[in-house]
């Protein structure tokens, strides 16, 4: 992005506040054009005849620096690359960092279908979301180009998640792609060796590419920039990926193409693959299986766009899903959720009402500690802008005012919706007791500190 304020691309919108858009002004409109909530294409002035000119110049200017590649079709396509910054508290990253997982064409078709089934229907429910993975790659280690074939059509019937062809051998790769071209597989890979037959394969099925030199940047950038010279431009780039030993060096490597391309060097400005799985190669069982996790861990933070995967086992999914889920959450926006009052199980007049924040991490805590004891209740959610209870209290986003307007926007009458009259503030807003009781005419207990420990408190405090 060669622009990174609203005033910037302001000066380029047509400046009549229409609202065509949907945003009440041109400024609006600029704003979210930056943090890329908007396109381009959205504002109808700018897709005329007369602002032609203010599209393409506006369009370039907020192209990502890194090139954007995108994978698969349909629902289940992944976008990688698209980064403008080093460090995601200047902006943010956009596109997720994508986690395939392998398969090979030498597992009979029952292993085959399984372990595909096992990668499309992991879900791992996280602070509001569900963590799954993206894509299967399938390798060719029979050398087979019909086997291979056959294979990857079983994949294709078995899962519409994008697919990674890996091969170094042309003729194979060939054979898969007249099955899989139209699903838009990225095909792994092209080196010094097989350039030219897989630069070929590539115009002719209209597929993305990774382009591999373990080690040797220049190499790397050689090819990148053959292949752009032929019109070739949805690369990804492999500079190698080692487990033990050579891990700093790998390291180092995918920090310099990524600054080189954020700072302007566009030959090189494409997405990275990072292959964890090669830890593998060099250790088996559990040791192999934490070391990939370590390389995924390194290279989600810096600065791996897509990367291929072997262990399947929670013990290794879930680190790795959790690293990239906290890096690509926006630092700039609190993870928050609805307020409101909500029915957790089948609350009666005698039921407990809780308070808590909207601060995503401690509703679903709160809720998760709360359900999984079967404890019926009502839990009133306070808009407190994604703060924590305590913070909030320190802070004044949580309030005896904001606890009354969440029960009151809610239209939850304590004294007639229950028999008790009776809030529980969280036990690190005790301060507030007093302020509660004055703002709501109800009366107020204070529970403990950590929601974990309501069901005891429930046992010494409500039932007496």
């Amino acid at each position: 992005m060669k622009i990174n304020s609203p005033l910037q691309a302001y000066e380029h919108l047509p400046k009549t506040n229409c609202g065509d858009c949907g945003e009440p002004t041109c400024m609006a409109f600029a704003s979210h054009l930056i943090d890329r909530s908007r396109n381009v294409g959205d504002c109808p002035p700018l897709t005329g005849v007369e602002f032609k000119d203010n599209y393409d110049t506006l369009t370039d200017l907020l192209a990502p620096e890194i090139r954007e590649v995108t994978i698969g079709t349909g629902d289940h396509a992944i976008t990688i690359g698209g980064d403008d910054v080093l460090y995601r508290h200047k902006l943010t990253f956009f596109n997720k960092t994508a986690f395939a997982y392998e398969v090979c064409d030498t597992m009979d078709e029952d292993e085959l279908v399984s372990q595909v089934n096992k990668i499309q229907n992991f879900s791992k429910f996280y602070i509001g979301d569900f963590l799954t993975l993206d894509a299967v790659a399938v390798r060719c280690l029979s050398g087979d180009a019909d086997q291979f074939a056959n294979a990857v059509r079983t994949v294709m019937e078995t899962t519409d998640l994008p697919l990674i062809l890996c091969s170094l051998d042309a003729t194979v790769l060939d054979a898969a792609l007249e099955v899989a071209s139209s699903r838009r597989p990225l095909i792994y890979a092209a080196t010094t060796d097989n350039w030219r037959e897989v630069a070929g394969l590539v115009l002719t099925y209209h597929v993305p590419v990774v382009l591999s030199a373990p080690g040797d940047l220049d190499t790397l950038k050689s090819l990148a920039l053959t292949f752009a010279s032929i019109g070739i431009r949805d690369l990804v780039l492999d500079p190698g990926t080692s487990p033990t030993e050579g891990l700093r060096d790998s390291f180092e490597n995918f920090l310099k193409i990524r600054r080189a391309g954020i700072e302007g060097q566009t030959d090189i400005a494409y997405p990275l693959m990072a292959v964890p799985m090669t830890a593998w190669a060099e250790l088996d069982g559990v040791s192999a299986a934490y070391w990939e996790s370590v390389l995924v861990s390194i290279f989600t933070i810096r600065y791996g766009d897509i990367m291929i995967m072997h262990s399947t086992e929670p013990y290794s999914l879930l680190p790795e899903l959790h690293i990239r889920d906290t890096v690509y959450t926006d630092p700039r926006k609190p993870v928050m959720v609805d307020s409101g009052v909500f029915e957790i199980g089948s609350p009666s007049r005698n039921s407990p009402v809780f308070i808590t924040t909207n601060f995503a991490l401690t509703y679903y805590t709160v809720e998760s500690d709360i359900s999984s004891n079967d404890i019926d209740c009502h839990l009133c959610v306070v808009d407190t802008d994604g703060i924590g209870v305590e913070a909030a209290v320190a802070g004044g986003q949580l309030t005896a005012g904001k606890i009354k307007e969440a029960f009151d926007s809610a239209g939850f009458d304590v004294r007639e919706k229950t028999d008790h009259g009776t809030v529980i503030l969280p036990g690190l807003a005790a301060r507030l007791q007093g302020d509660v009781e004055d703002a709501t005419g109800l009366d107020v207990m204070i529970g403990p500190p950590d929601s974990g420990r309501i069901p005891q408190w429930l046992e010494s405090k409500w039932e007496k």
